[in-house]
Order: C-alpha cells, then sequence, then structure tokens
C-alpha cells in the first residue's frame, strides 16, 4: 500500500551527514566523536550492547536531544540550529511506543495527524495496513505489547517522512505482523532508514551499510560484542 515518500524538499545526496558528534550526560560521554554518512534511500544498521549510545544517537537525528560537539546535517538541515525545520520530515519510532494509553488507536492517530496537517483518511488508511481496522475504537491499554508497536510504526509513518529513525522496530511483533510493516518500514518503502537494532543477522540482511558502536565510540563489530 506504501508510495514513495513525498516532501516539498529536495533530499540531499546523503540523507544524514555526521562528523564528530560529541554528546554527554553530565560527566558521562555517551557519543565520542562519532562520525558516518547515510545516503538517501539506503540503510543503516547500528549495533552495540546495551550502553553503546545506540538510543541517544538516534535521539539526537530526531532532534530530541541536542548535540554537545560536531556537525549534524539531517536531510539538508543543521542540527541543533534547523531542528525546527526538520521534525516534519522525520519518523520516529522509539524503544517505547509514544502513545496515550487512555486513547484508543484511532484517537492517537487523529491526533498525530491534526498535529502533522494530515487528513484522517490516512488514518483509516494506515489502521488498515496494519491489520487493526476492526480495534480501532478500542483502547491502546487493551492492546498487546506486539498491537501497540503497530499503532506506533502507523505513527511513525503518518506524515509520510522521508528519513525513518527505527529502535528496535520488531520488538514483540510476529511475524505476521513483521510483513505487515515491510510496506511502511522496511527496505521496500523506499525510505532512507536508520535501523537500531540486537537483531545482527535481521539488521545486516536489511542494510546498506553498519555501524558499530561501544561505550559511544565507532568500533569494529566484533569489539562492539567483545
Amino acid at each position: 500500500m506504501s508510495s514513495p515518500p513525498s516532501s516539498t524538499h529536495e533530499t540531499p545526496s546523503n540523507a544524514v551527514e555526521v562528523a564528530d558528534l560529541t554528546r554527554r550526560y553530565g560527566e558521562r560521554v555517551a557519543l565520542d566523536r562519532v562520525s558516518f554518512k547515510v545516503p538517501a534511500s539506503t540503510t543503516l544498521a547500528v549495533f552495540g550492547p546495551n550502553g553503546a549510545g545506540k538510543t541517544t544517537l538516534l535521539k539526537v537525528l530526531a532532534t530530541l536531544l541536542r548535540p554537545h560537539a560536531g556537525s549534524v546535517q539531517v536531510l539538508g538541515c543543521g542540527l541543533p540550529d534547523e531542528a525546527w525545520k526538520l521534525r516534519g520530515r522525520v519518523g520516529y519510532l522509539g524503544h517505547e511506543p509514544a502513545l496515550y494509553r487512555s486513547l484508543s488507536a484511532r484517537e492517537n492517530l487523529r491526533f498525530a495527524a491534526r498535529l502533522h496537517g494530515v487528513g484522517n483518511g490516512r488514518v483509516d488508511e494506515l489502521l488498515a495496513a496494519v491489520g487493526l481496522a476492526q480495534r480501532a475504537d478500542d483502547r491502546v491499554e487493551e492492546f498487546s505489547r506486539g498491537m501497540r508497536q503497530r499503532i506506533a510504526v502507523a505513527r511513525a509513518v503518518l506524515h509520510d517522512p522521508p528519513l525513518l529513525l527505527l529502535d528496535e522496530p520488531w520488538s514483540a511483533v510476529d511475524p505476521h505482523a513483521i510483513a505487515l510493516l515491510e510496506p511502511l518500514i522496511g527496505r521496500s518503502s523506499g525510505r532512507t532508514r536508520i535501523l537500531v537494532t540486537h537483531d545482527v543477522e535481521r539488521g545486516r540482511s536489511e542494510a546498506d551499510q553498519e555501524l558499530a558502536l561501544r561505550a559511544g565510540r565507532v568500533v569494529g563489530m566484533e569489539a562492539a560484542f567483545a
């Protein structure tokens, strides 16, 4: 059901360019001079143990955290100064679904749709695409973890973003749901993707390039899991 991402902005040849990115939490360095580039319409898989800085990296790229040093360009926008230009062009799927549990699936998506200026027809289309049209008016708190993840995916792609930032997107999702989500967030979506996952085999099968982190630094794959 997915169509190529639409945008009034022209995506540069490198969708993401990061040079010497540093981010700290107090005295702890979460990202230490991280550098990489992601060409448009390709997938970067990010690997590493817990605490390596993977989620922090995604949050910086999603404008949820400010870099403390280095250069970050996302879809031609320099961060943090041009974060306001970027936020409507990125789809962010966090490790924990950012949903209002007391609202229904439909209400969650319609609320997000209003923020992005998207019509309710897109909401109905995505509810069907993730296989939850029949449960659309049930509260999210009644859903299983896998069902919440499906709604979170629908929310992440609601505004048809050219860039997806995905943190463990297959968490708690069964093979049937993975097949449903493939046109939305998989390789066939045609979007640029930065994918964080502990599933090395699947991540490598999805990726055009790899980035391994350990203690906030870029390392080789063997060193990342040593």
